[in-house]
């Protein structure tokens, strides 16, 4: 019996292209999805693989509301979200989300007490 023993390839990346649409539909109505998205693009955007796109866009298909609640861990993902590649996503969006809120109230605070 013979063993393939031959690496695995790793996970496609996406493009530059692909990454500007994703930061494109990103841009969403409550600015704490915006904040979330957008540093979660800025620090893993490079690093996204194709499945990584296909979730974030998954996600990106649910209202402000809910997205926020399932970006803080309020709400766990159902129906056709209940998937390994989105809760793969949501984990690593979730890493700084709290740190990222954080700065965000720190400066709406300095700027509304300016």
């Amino acid at each position: 019996m013979r063993v393939d023993r031959s690496p695995e390839l790793p996970p496609r990346r996406i493009g530059a292209e692909a990454l500007r649409r994703l930061r494109w539909r990103a841009r969403r109505g409550l600015l704490e999805n915006d904040v979330l998205i957008g540093r979660f693009l800025d620090r893993q955007g490079d690093a996204l693989s194709l499945a990584d796109a296909d979730a974030l866009a998954r996600l990106l298909d649910v209202p402000d509301g809910e997205l926020l609640d399932l970006l803080l861990g309020r709400r766990q993902p159902a129906g056709e979200l209940d998937v390994p590649a989105v809760r793969d996503v949501l984990a690593r969006l979730g890493d700084g989300s709290h740190r990222d809120l954080f700065d965000l109230t720190r400066t709406l605070s300095r700027i509304s007490g300016a």
